[in-house]
């Protein structure tokens, strides 16, 4: 069955007294179930309306069975539903709009489904197994990068290493000739991009000077310049200057700071000598000056360690471009390869901000990554190009109280306009963390009480009560929301993460997967099902 004609499906909506705009339907649905023009309905009968659209649109949206020539894989690191959420509704207020009704640009994918986050051995998992379940297939340990859940986390040697390591979707694409790349805010070295590329025990051995004495396993850094694939990844871009550069040497940028290399190896300076049509750049305009039809091979260091936040970027002397800037020449140099790519882009820095009880960067970065995905959007085809956007995993972030409907997310809990009170009588904040560094003390400690399902006193020691923030602004950027429990850094989140898909392949992304199925649709979507 072939998709309606535009016009034929915008005819049908209309006899249900629904009018969408033709670019709401233009794809045929591709589960774009939203009013294009984001206008909020304003009556039950409207409200009804728009849900039978929803419907009648996703009727006609049916599995692209072709087979994907590309495939881009969006990982918002920590970016958990209520991440989603929130910055759903920050940058619908930031833009003047209805946040509750506005969508980021991969809630508007065509599929959907949960990812289990859980490890091989942890409930609730860093981003090292769970960024490798995504691009290898398997459950692993935490810490381990690409090699398999019976290596212990100490192990230093190369050959156990080998012998344990799992081949990643980077690498194979490789083999089969297919250009490759990988764009982050965090380090490059980072857990997230490194599964990518490397295989090793311990995530932090970034590089040789992480390494323990005695080590035959190559640090991550180093592994990326010699990775033994194909003719190695076409683009490299992100943060983590300083573990390419060897110690004795000053930083371009901060001058005062050298490398960290104790082998004395400049990588970036062995990265333009290796391959033919490269070029490596750390600042802006030299990430500006990169013409893509040229340069066959980028890598781009633009801090000392990870990205600046989004919030934060354009005080950055050097300059630092913008993970939609990065995407969009990733993608400009990957396509020229006519047997198709494989891309990773990273939000590295959601999980940075949330670790440290920052809503507004998580926030703002989590935006910055939708951006990203829909510039992406706009240089691909739906036809050959499936785009998934997930997260490794979560954070203890809440969205709680009851706000009224276009309450600033970022602000305290008000009922048309009038500032709730918790039983102390104070204000509080709509985004808050069950554990981090925003904890500002306790009082009044109770326990359930069975015998009349209330609450009983319990002792508690100490008598700090919660700040009164009636004359505090919570919307400002370095606000730290409050925190439950006291902790030197925001935990990880157990709980399932989404799956978003477009483009072919994207109707197996339904229902509650395992994370390690993400490669599996990403292989499946590529033509390679079945071959290990």
């Amino acid at each position: 069955m072939k998709h309606p004609k535009p016009d034929k499906l915008a005819a049908a909506l209309a006899a249900f007294g629904v009018t969408l705009s033709i670019a709401a339907v233009a794809d045929g649905g591709h589960g774009h179930q939203h009013m294009s023009t984001a206008q909020v309905p304003e009556s039950a009968s409207e409200w009804f309306q728009v849900g039978q659209a929803a419907v009648r649109v996703n009727k006609y949206d049916l599995p692209n069975l072709r087979r994907a020539k590309n495939v881009i894989l969006f990982v918002g690191d920590g970016m958990g539903v209520s991440t989603v959420t929130a910055a759903r509704i920050l940058e619908g207020q930031l833009n003047g709009r209805d946040g509750e009704f506005n969508r980021l640009s991969f809630e508007k994918f065509a599929n959907t489904a949960f990812s289990v986050t859980a490890s091989a051995n942890q409930q609730t998992s860093d981003s090292a197994p769970t960024a490798t379940a995504m691009v290898a297939g398997i459950k692993t340990n935490d810490g381990a990068i690409s090699v398999d859940q019976t290596i212990v986390r100490t192990e230093t040697s190369a050959d156990v290493t080998a012998a344990k390591s799992v081949k990643t979707i980077l690498e194979r694409a490789e083999e089969r000739g297919m250009s490759t790349g990988v764009v982050t805010t965090a380090r490059f070295t980072h857990a997230t991009p490194a599964v990518n590329y490397a295989h090793i025990s311990n995530r932090d051995w970034e590089a040789d000077t992480n390494l323990p004495a005695g080590a035959t396993v190559k640090d991550i850094a180093r592994q990326l310049l010699e990775f033994p694939y194909g003719d190695g990844l076409e683009v490299a871009l992100g943060g983590g200057r300083s573990y390419f550069m060897p110690n004795t040497a000053a930083d371009p940028e901060y001058p005062t700071q050298k490398g960290r290399r104790g082998d004395a190896r400049d990588l970036a300076a062995e990265w333009t000598a290796k391959y033919n049509n490269a070029e490596y750049v750390w600042n802006q305009s030299q990430f500006d000056a990169v013409n893509p039809a040229k340069t066959d091979h980028l890598l781009g260091l633009f801090e000392r360690s990870h990205m600046r936040y989004e919030a934060d970027r354009k005080d950055d002397a050097a300059g630092e471009p913008s993970l939609a800037d990065m995407t969009e020449k990733a993608i400009k140099i990957l396509r020229k390869n006519r047997k198709g790519y494989y891309l990773m882009v990273e939000g590295g820095r959601v999980d940075h901000a949330h670790h440290a009880g920052n809503a507004y960067r998580a926030l703002t970065d989590a935006v910055a990554l939708s951006a990203a995905v829909k510039k992406a959007k706009q240089l691909t085809d739906d036809k050959d190009t499936l785009i998934l956007v997930t997260a490794d995993h979560s954070h203890v972030f809440t969205i709680a109280g009851y706000p009224s409907r276009g309450n600033p997310i970022l602000g305290k809990t008000a009922v048309d306009g009038v500032e709730a009170e918790d039983s102390l009588g104070l204000p509080y904040t709509t985004l808050a963390y069950a554990n981090g560094p925003g904890w500002t003390g306790g009082w009044q400690r109770k326990e359930f009480n069975p015998a009349n399902e209330g609450t009983v006193s319990a002792p508690y020691a100490g008598s700090k009560l919660r700040p009164d923030l009636s004359a505090v602004d919570t919307e400002n950027p370095n606000y730290m929301q409050e925190a439950s429990v006291p902790m030197g850094s925001e935990t990880h989140a157990g709980e399932d993460v989404a799956i978003y898909a477009d483009g072919p392949g994207a109707y197996l992304v339904r229902g509650t997967l395992e994370q390690n199925a993400i490669y599996h649709i990403m292989a499946e979507a590529l033509g390679w099902s079945g071959r290990r």
